[in-house]
Order: C-alpha cells, then sequence, then structure tokens
C-alpha cells in the first residue's frame, strides 16, 4: 500500500518510457556504499541556471548510508500544516538565507541538522546535482550528495517533520515501483517522476532529482 499523497494529476495522462535501471538484474541494484562513491566520482559537473530575480534560491541535502550492504537514502514526509507541499515526501532542506549560509551548500546542511537531528559535522557531502526549478512555489532548488560514515540517530523537528525513513536504492529501482507520467499536451507537456514505495509515494521535485541520480548511478 503506497502513501496517501495528494497528487494533481490532469485529466490527460500518457505513460513514459521504462527507467534506464528497468534493465538491470535485482542484484546490480544492490548497491554498498563504497561502489556508489565511486560512480558518483564519475558524475558530469552540474547544471546551473542563472538566477532569475522572482525565484528563490533553496538547497536540499540527500544523506546516504549504508546498511545490510546496501546503501540508503534519508527522506522526509512533511505535515499537513506546512504552508507548502502538504504531506509531500522529501528531502531534508529549504531556503537559502544569505545572512546565515555562505553557500548553498551551507543552507542545505544546515537545513538538515535543523530538520531531522543530523550534524553537518557528520556529513560528508560528495556530489552536487543539477540546479532544478519548480514552477508553483518559484524554487530553485540546488541538490547535494552527503554520505554518512554509520547509520545516523535523527531528531526530526515535528514542526517540519512528520516522520522521517530510509530506503535502500534497490527499493526505489525494484520492478513497479517508479514510473514516468507525461501531464499536458504540446509544449506544455511535463514529465512527472512516481516512486510508489509500501507505505509512501514520492512525487515531484524530491522524485525528480532521485530518478536523476539514480539514472547517473546507473549509467556508470
Amino acid at each position: 500500500m503506497a502513501g496517501a499523497q495528494r497528487i494533481p494529476r490532469p485529466p490527460t495522462i500518457r505513460l513514459g518510457g521504462a527507467a534506464q535501471w528497468a534493465g538491470l538484474a535485482p542484484e546490480d541494484r544492490r548497491l554498498p556504499l563504497d561502489e556508489v562513491r565511486r560512480r558518483i566520482a564519475g558524475f558530469p559537473e552540474p547544471q546551473r541556471p542563472p538566477r532569475v530575480p522572482d525565484m528563490q534560491a533553496a538547497a536540499v541535502l540527500m544523506p546516504l548510508f549504508e546498511a545490510g550492504g546496501e546503501t540508503r537514502v534519508i527522506l522526509t514526509r512533511r505535515p499537513d500544516t506546512m504552508p507548502s507541499h502538504r504531506g509531500d515526501v522529501a528531502f531534508p532542506g529549504g531556503k537559502f538565507q544569505p545572512e546565515v549560509d555562505p553557500t548553498l551548500r551551507d543552507a542545505a546542511l544546515r537545513e538538515c541538522e535543523e530538520e531531522i537531528g543530523l550534524p553537518r559535522s557528520e556529513v560528508e557531502v560528495v556530489a552536487e546535482l543539477d540546479t532544478i526549478s519548480t514552477v508553483t512555489s518559484r524554487f530553485l532548488v540546488a541538490p547535494y550528495v552527503g554520505v554518512l560514515d554509520a547509520v545516523p540517530k535523527l531528531v526530526p523537528d515535528p514542526r517540519e517533520v512528520e516522520r522521517v525513513f530510509d530506503v535502500a536504492l534497490s527499493e526505489l529501482m525494484a520492478d513497479g515501483v517508479h514510473r514516468e507520467e507525461h501531464w499536458g499536451t504540446g509544449v506544455l507537456t511535463s514529465g512527472v517522476h512516481i516512486f510508489e514505495l509500501e507505505d509512501e509515494t514520492v512525487w515531484g521535485l524530491t522524485a525528480r532529482i532521485l530518478s536523476g541520480f539514480l539514472t547517473l548511478l546507473t549509467g556508470l
């Protein structure tokens, strides 16, 4: 049973093609952290679109750790009381605040520490991914990948996080979990990625980041 996230699907939807990892054998989807780090070292330079005056800069962190010989990623679910993206599954992160954040990377680490109690001293940032824009909330989001040496002990802030959980990369790549939907028609068509986990649904910005990351990871 997947999560109860509200996905505002339009009347017209077309299914996209299979993900790059769909043809991998199950054992090739189970990646230890050392192998993930090795592949990340070969990622291309991130694409950073120019700043747009009416868009707010933001950053998120994709925290990775190993358990049971597999790489797992930490995700959160936002409370229904949040002003935007209510109930959505998300990476820890938030707005860039120039008065306290020297860089976007610092913003991601600060927000992660505030939201789930993960000290920045325990995070090794190993990659920056392509900056992604959000249409409805007008953000330019810089995603960073962070590696942890051990299974973390997390203390989520209930004002910003209803639930914190982790999932193996192999679960995200399992058959039947991911799909891409094309919403709209003509030049207004957009690709929407969705991961239907056993008890959560990941879609929107977070699913776009995950899909892009897994595509890079399995292409090396």
